[in-house]
């Protein structure tokens, strides 16, 4: 007889000794109303204790945008870069006060490190980053982390928290992601709208209708189901289960760690992808677009091989050798992402062409392929 979906859960998070701790805006600020310390005091016991049965821990917080907001006494999020960035540097320095002494009353040092985009899309400040968290975790410093928003704009942002923890995920190769949220876990429709709404227990990442069913964030959230499912999408890339919970349970994390089944389990495949692929999916904003035709889509789909100027269609934005690209199917669906060997003019006049034909027409030739199949990851 197969193991059943909630035992599957239990296991998911007790076999996982590197944990991504996710907290959302409304569980921190109490909705808005300004930082919960009493609750993040609670995340932070929680921690302390399953770090002494032995498991690392990542937190990934929100709420400074929103406590930054209370302190400066509006009565909702702003949307202006230049007020978020504000609100986000008054509300920080809250934020990361509270984490610390909370881990302090436990015994635990915490660290705080403030991340945005192209400390990802950098290949060198990536490593980077991941190996400071490494350092962290091996002398059992737990890392608090956030976005920057401080310094963070339309083109840089990583855009969400959820998002965020995916990608810490990838950083630092977590076995699990819990995603503490104001709901039971993914439900089979929307609650606030829908009460017969039925917690789903288990899922798998590649169903298509689990986008469809995830409803938008509150207020002073920026990340709804939707984006909880998409991240952890991006953190199935290195293997890395999820489980989206309820934060307002008791003991949700202790509970996690024991075996309990708690909230929805979205189990990610056993095998992770490379180091450097893990990288490139990461990488949120891409510089340009590809746009292919049939047989270009089939060949990098199921036979994993690299991409050749004759299968492009066309090519949208301005982008440099080297940079990052979206590969597309002719009607706009991104089927992968890769580095591109020739810039965007160069592109633009050698896209449908044989590859012994580039020389010709370019007066040069970079590479045989646009994209190498090492520098291409499939989505």
């Amino acid at each position: 007889m197969s193991e059943p979906p909630l035992r599957r859960s239990s296991s998911a998070a007790v076999n996982a000794r590197r944990w991504v701790v996710k907290i959302g805006s409304a569980l921190t600020t109490s909705d808005g109303a300004g930082l919960n310390a009493a609750s993040i005091g609670d995340w932070a016991s929680q921690v302390a204790e399953i770090k002494k049965a032995g498991h690392d821990v990542v937190i990934v917080t929100s709420g400074a945008v929103a406590e930054g907001a209370v302190r400066l006494g509006w009565q909702e999020r702003p949307r202006a870069l230049h007020q978020l960035q504000a609100a986000a540097a008054v509300g920080q320095m809250g934020l990361v006060r509270v984490w610390e002494l909370a881990f302090r009353d436990h015994g635990c040092i915490a660290a705080q490190i403030l991340l945005t985009h192209e400390d990802v899309a950098n290949r060198e400040r990536y490593l980077n980053a991941r190996s400071t968290l490494w350092t962290l975790l091996q002398y059992g410093v737990v890392p608090v982390i956030n976005e920057n928003d401080t310094v963070a704009t339309e083109e840089i942002k990583l855009g969400d928290n959820d998002t965020l923890a995916g990608l810490v995920s990838n950083l630092i190769d977590a076995d699990l992601m819990v995603i503490l949220t104001d709901q039971q876990g993914l439900m089979t429709a929307d609650p606030r709208t829908h009460p017969d709404a039925q917690l789903i227990e288990r899922a798998d990442l590649e169903d298509p209708h689990l986008i469809a069913i995830a409803g938008e964030g509150g207020t002073w959230g920026r990340g709804g189901m939707r984006t909880k499912v998409s991240a952890a999408r991006l953190a199935a890339r290195s293997a890395t289960s999820t489980v989206i919970a309820n934060g307002r349970r008791a003991n949700v994390l202790v509970d996690l760690a024991n075996g309990e089944s708690v909230g929805t389990l979205l189990e990610a495949p056993p095998t992770k992808q490379a180091a450097r692929k893990q990288w490139l999916g990461s990488t949120v904003h891409a510089r340009g677009i590809l746009i292919l035709d049939a047989g270009a889509c089939r060949v990098l789909r199921g036979q994993g091989r690299s991409l050749l100027p004759v299968g492009v269609l066309g090519v949208e934005g301005d982008f440099a050798r080297g940079e990052l690209v979206s590969c597309t199917d002719s009607d706009g669906r991104e089927i992968a992402r890769g580095l591109s060997n020739y810039s965007a003019a160069e592109v633009s006049r050698i896209k449908g062409l044989a590859t012994a034909r580039v020389e010709s027409v370019l007066g040069y030739s970079h590479e045989p392929e646009l994209i190498h199949r090492d520098n291409l990851v499939l989505l």
